[in-house]
This record gives structure tokens, C-alpha cells and sequence, in this order.
């Protein structure tokens, strides 16, 4: 996809500082956050079980909720097309600092490096270099900006300027049957922020506020399984309309707390559901 001809609107340093705790103030003019989505209507396919455990990394870790193998998509057998990705876990929380939805987190906010909060790649999978590393690393306003068509390219990155977004980090790679994927953290300041922002991306509607390159129509994407929820995370996904061009695009756009994540799954042909569903469901455990 081509570069557009603005300047960056983040300066991201390699190596930022560990995100504080932020004032979740109302900015000036801007209206109330969004009230919750609607709770999505499709038969559920998996089962909610859950397992919780701590990272023991060392210092102070925090509990991450993971589905068991055989309830959710892709940490079972694979004859159903899911991925084998490696088991998840989160790094110690720095010495006092509170999980993101703890009592007393007023802003919702991360006191992690999001880089360690990327979902890693599954087995298989290979750098593209059209696609953010694969090892995951920050990723500029400019890059972000980039994913959408040309009309809403100056929006994205003014929204990213008047939010304030703090760091973007990203990670991509490829399958060997051509699904490409990318997954987008954004932090700001404190939920409130991220709400705002994530406002302007998926617009409130039955389709995205702005459309991203490749996907010119996309509509609500409402065959998820009613299990598929995770708490604390707000997901918004969308599936492109038919008929499809030489790939099939999906995107997903999730909201928990002072984080927005964009993941975006490319297939050419029609793209299998339960991969793209693994993916985001993992994805949300790491955020929630």
C-alpha cells in the first residue's frame, strides 16, 4: 500500500518511557464516551471456560484469563483450519503498579510495554515485508495513517494528534496458504482517550467510520459466537461485503481500557472464519 504524502504525526523514540497513570479528564469539547455495544445475537459455537493464571516473571504479575485448549478456536486439534499459536502469558507488572482494571486505575491504563502485548505468531508463520515485523516493534502515525484509503487518511492522523496516541506498536506475518495479518496496539492517556479514537474508527454503525485500503465496503460482522466475549474489552468487527476482489478482508477493531487494537486478516479467496475468530478472541484475552 502507498505511503501517504503527510508528515508523521507520532515521533515515537525507540525506546519510550513505561506509560504512567493519566488523569482521565473529559477533553474540552469533546462529547461523552460511547455507551457499550450491543451484545451480539449469533448461536454460540465454544464454550466460556476459562482458566486463570498468573505471569511469575518475576516482581508483580497479574492474572490473565485464558480459555482452555479445547473451548476456544485454535489451541485444540487443528483438522478444523485453527492455528497453533504458542501459549500466552503476561510479564510482571512494575513494582506497585496496578492492572489495568483494578480498583483505583482511574484511566484504565497499561503499566506494561504494549509491545509485550502483541499476540504472538503461531507456528508457521513468516515475515512479509509489506506487513509491520515480525517480531513486533513501534510502528509511526504515519505507517497507522496508511492502512486507509486516501479519504480518510488526514482524519485518522489528525484524530491521532488531538488524542494524543502515545505509542503504536504492531507486529505481521504470513501463513502458508497466503493469510496475511497484522495486529495494531494504541495507547493513550487514559480510556477515555482511546474511546474517543476508537469512535472515529469504527463510526458507531452497521459498517467502519473510515474504510480501510482494500476494503472499500465492509459491514458488521454479526456470526460471532455469543461465547466470544471477553470482559473488559469492547470488540467492534467487520467483514468486507461481496463480492470480494482477490482477497478477503476482515477487521476488528478492540477497546479496553487506554488501548485501541486494529487486526486486520487478508485471504485470498474467501477467508476461513475460524482463524480469523481464534485470532481476535487471543488477541482480546491479552488486553482484558
Amino acid at each position: 500500500m502507498s505511503e501517504p504524502t503527510s508528515a508523521p504525526v507520532v515521533d515515537e523514540s525507540p525506546e519510550p518511557q513505561r506509560p504512567g497513570e493519566a488523569a482521565p479528564a473529559t477533553p474540552p469539547g469533546q462529547p461523552a464516551p460511547r455507551p457499550e455495544r450491543r451484545v451480539l445475537r449469533a448461536v454460540g459455537r465454544w464454550t466460556a471456560a476459562v482458566t486463570v493464571f498468573a505471569a511469575l516473571a518475576g516482581g508483580i504479575g497479574y492474572g490473565l484469563t485464558l480459555p482452555e485448549r479445547t473451548d476456544v478456536p485454535g489451541l485444540a486439534t487443528q483438522d478444523d483450519g485453527r492455528w497453533d499459536y504458542p501459549e500466552l502469558s503476561l510479564p510482571a507488572l512494575p513494582s506497585g503498579s496496578p492492572a489495568p482494571f483494578a480498583d483505583g486505575n482511574r484511566g484504565q491504563v497499561h503499566h506494561l510495554d504494549i509491545r509485550d502485548l502483541l499476540l504472538p505468531a503461531p507456528k508457521g508463520a513468516a515475515k512479509d515485508e509489506d506487513l509491520p515485523p515480525l517480531d513486533g516493534g513501534w510502528v509511526s502515525g504515519k505507517t497507522f495513517a496508511s492502512l486507509y484509503d486516501e479519504d480518510g487518511r488526514s482524519a485518522i492522523a489528525q484524530r491521532l494528534t488531538d488524542e494524543a496516541v502515545r505509542h503504536i506498536a504492531a507486529r505481521g506475518w504470513a501463513m502458508p496458504d497466503g493469510t496475511r495479518t497484522s495486529v495494531y496496539l494504541l495507547q493513550f492517556d487514559s480510556q477515555v482517550y482511546a474511546s474517543y479514537f476508537s469512535s472515529t474508527l469504527t463510526g458507531g454503525g452497521l459498517s467502519p467510520g473510515t474504510a480501510l485500503v482494500g476494503a472499500p465496503k465492509a459491514q458488521l460482522d454479526d456470526k460471532w459466537p455469543t461465547q466470544a466475549t471477553v470482559e473488559n474489552v469492547m470488540r467492534d468487527a467487520y467483514d468486507e461485503a461481496k463480492p470480494y476482489g482477490k482477497t478477503h478482508l476482515r477487521q476488528a477493531y478492540l477497546t479496553a481500557g487506554d488501548t485501541v487494537a486494529l487486526v486486520v486478516q487478508e485471504t485470498p479467496g474467501a477467508a476461513p472464519r475460524v482463524p480469523w475468530e481464534q485470532t481476535v478472541i487471543l488477541q482480546s484475552q491479552l488486553l482484558g
